[in-house]
């Protein structure tokens, strides 16, 4: 079987990876091609990836997009790494790099999603037009990643010149809900109007259903898809409930209903994502502290780089690793947390209890002698307040950035792991800490529920609303110093049990073969 997966993100390729769609992008084709499958991988080329050194172009197609003709070039790259039978294309044209060259998204401040959704828009129609061209020859599966590849289903099911491609079953992931591409049907420059002016579409079945005025990507992945796949169990579950963002619970963002109808037909899929282990299961060896303090050094000095004035991120992480070389001996307990700083990853931190202290006051209290390192950048706000708690807590190292080597570096040095997300549709931070022999102690939602059990591998906690949930965070990570402190024979079993978890990628492909792909016809969307 001949799988193509349509992506914003390819994290096979250096610099094609934002979050965590570009790992499942880089992990489920290799998986598949060890299955015996072929898998095409095919993104935008960003005006970057197509420098590459073993970048190759194959041919150009020139596609009607709004009123003009657009020429863009197809070109494949080999990665030596990779498994036989998987291969790398991306498409290339200057609207790909709108917000400069190698950028994968932009951050339109007045207009969510605009430039985005224009550069997709035009990625999507040149991918239709590649399979039905034969430029991409032969595939027998459509799967289609996030609502950047949403408008390939929007093609497929009402466009005359693609309307082949319905003879192409179609899988649509969900990687993260919140993220919907909404834009106005109309009088916008970015819109499928702007982008389709011929397109005629039955709008009931793509419209946002907050405003009426707009189409929603996210929603037309889910209602044109012969399948819809989310990466969890309990996020599948989750999301066929409605949100109350004044409590803290993000669920089904507004699109329950149509999830609930694909769950009553069969066709919304929870599976869990997987990870690559060694066969050694035995506790991981731990690194030196100055190996650590030397990788953190080094990426602050790459982060640095030519600038005239240095963040003050970056100022007081290196105050606090001057600290650190003097202390005499390792610290009581490290706890680590690594990745994107988002209101989805540290709300629950920021949030300020009865007493007027934020929960990460609390829990650098709690840990003393301790001291929590954080890796990860992302939100201005989010930053900013981690930069504000290491400069009241002497006891915190927040890097604010990333490296991949120092994120292995932390994830195999701490004691124990926190991931105290609002909400997560899978996680892989967990899976990576778990593999590192690391207890790990998660809100239970999402992916993190599925992976992290209470008392066997890790520690969780819940809540009914955001401060519930806030305060039994302060427990729950209490208890696991404690845990830590006094009963080590307990804490060790943790530890080999967080090793010896398997949740690998070959088993998560057994259901993507049973239930996604399984499709023989794909069935007629009611337009």
């Amino acid at each position: 079987m001949h799988i193509l997966m349509v992506a914003a993100e390819n994290g096979a390729l250096p610099q094609a990876k934002v979050g965590g769609i570009g790992d499942v992008i880089r992990d489920v084709p290799r998986a598949l091609a060890r299955a015996g499958h072929k898998v095409s991988v095919l993104t935008p080329g960003y005006q970057s990836l197509s420098q590459l050194p073993d970048s190759r172009m194959l041919l150009t197609l020139t596609v009607r997009f709004g009123n003009v003709l657009e020429t863009l070039s197809l070109y494949r790259i080999h990665m030596s790494d990779d498994e036989p039978g998987v291969q790398h294309y991306v498409l290339e044209n200057p609207l790909f790099a709108a917000c400069g060259v190698g950028a994968i998204y932009c951050h339109d401040a007045h207009e969510p999603f605009a430039t985005d959704a224009s550069k997709f828009a035009l990625f999507c129609t040149a991918a239709c037009h590649a399979v039905v061209t034969g430029a991409i020859s032969a595939v027998d599966r459509l799967h289609l990643h996030d609502w950047h590849a949403a408008l390939v289903l929007l093609l497929r099911q009402y466009d005359p010149a693609y309307r082949v491609l319905k003879r192409i079953p179609a899988v649509y992931t969900i990687h993260n809900l919140s993220l919907q591409g909404v834009r106005p049907f109309a009088g916008n420059w970015s819109s499928p109007t702007a982008w389709f002016p011929q397109l005629h579409y039955d709008r009931t079945m793509v419209a946002d259903p907050r405003h009426g005025d707009c189409i929603n990507l996210m929603r037309t992945g889910i209602n044109l898809a012969d399948q819809v796949h989310v990466v969890s169990p309990r996020y599948a579950a989750e999301i066929l409930l409605p949100s109350h963002p004044e409590l803290g619970l993000v669920r089904g963002e507004g699109l329950e209903p149509d999830l609930m109808r694909l769950s009553g037909s069969g066709r919304l899929h929870g599976i869990l994502n997987g990870c690559d282990y060694d066969d050694d299961a035995r506790l991981p060896r731990k690194p030196s502290r100055t190996q650590l303090l030397d990788a953190a050094k080094a990426a602050l000095m790459q982060w640095v780089g030519n600038r005239i004035t240095i963040p003050a991120a970056w100022f007081y992480a290196e105050q606090r690793l001057q600290e650190m070389r003097m202390l005499k001996q390792r610290e009581a307990m490290v706890v680590a947390t690594v990745g994107r700083l988002t209101p989805q990853k540290v709300r629950l931190l920021q949030v300020q209890l009865g007493h007027g202290r934020y929960v990460i006051d609390d829990l650098l209290k709690q840990l003393g002698d301790g001291c929590m390192l954080m890796l990860g950048s992302g939100e201005a706000a989010c930053e900013q307040f981690m930069v504000e708690a290491m400069r009241r807590h002497r006891n915190l190292l927040f890097l604010c950035g990333y490296n991949e080597k120092l994120g292995d570096l932390l994830y195999h040095y701490c004691d124990a792991f926190l991931m105290p997300s609002s909400f997560e549709p899978c996680g892989i931070s967990q899976l990576l800490a778990l593999r590192a022999g690391k207890p790990v102690l998660v809100h239970a939602v999402g992916g993190l529920a599925d992976t992290v059990h209470h008392g066997v591998n890790g520690f969780s906690f819940s809540g009914q609303d955001e401060q519930e949930q806030a305060r039994n965070l302060v427990t729950a990570f209490g208890d696991m110093l404690n845990l830590h402190a006094t009963r080590l024979p307990e804490w060790r079993k943790l530890s080999r049990n967080a090793a010896a978890t398997r949740y690998t990628w070959d088993r998560t492909i057994e259901y993507y073969l049973q239930s996604l792909y399984a499709v023989e016809t794909p069935g007629e969307v009611n337009a």
